[in-house]
């Protein structure tokens, strides 16, 4: 079976953003690979040695890896958005809430011609949203 994951990079806040989605999603934190545990030929710099190199996130459909990406790339916003679908729309109330904090609502979750729930936001490490309630 194929399966398309993102590989999400969190510039030196990938652990903080694990717990974030584990605190909404639930699920597990698994494969958690330190900086400190690459070979001597591919040294991290002294200050990133507990940063994340890999990591992998899965709680039923919602899966991915993340890393803290490397220390010389800057902090940019990506060009990725996430799309989240329920039937639910207490959940997807929820979960659009939960993301929302200390992030920017760029469209209120509410009815659309489309579905029962829609709504974007950018949660606080930068990563669009889309959270849909299907009818």
């Amino acid at each position: 079976m194929l399966e398309l994951q993102p590989y999400l990079f969190f510039y030196g806040k990938c652990e903080e953003a694990l717990n974030f989605y584990k605190s909404i999603f639930g699920g597990t934190i698994d494969s958690i690979m330190r900086m400190k545990e690459a070979p001597p030929d591919m040294p991290a710099p002294p200050n990133w040695g507990d940063k994340i190199m890999y990591a992998r996130f899965e709680s039923g459909a919602v899966k991915f890896s993340a890393s803290d990406g490397r220390p010389d790339t800057p902090n940019v916003d990506g060009n990725i958005s996430l799309s989240l679908s329920t039937r639910d729309e207490a959940e997807a109330t929820r979960i659009f809430d939960a993301l929302a904090k200390g992030g920017e609502v760029e469209m209120p979750l509410g009815e659309v011609f489309w579905s029962a729930k829609f709504g974007v936001l950018k949660d606080k490490f930068g990563l669009e949203w889309f959270v849909n309630c299907e009818k």
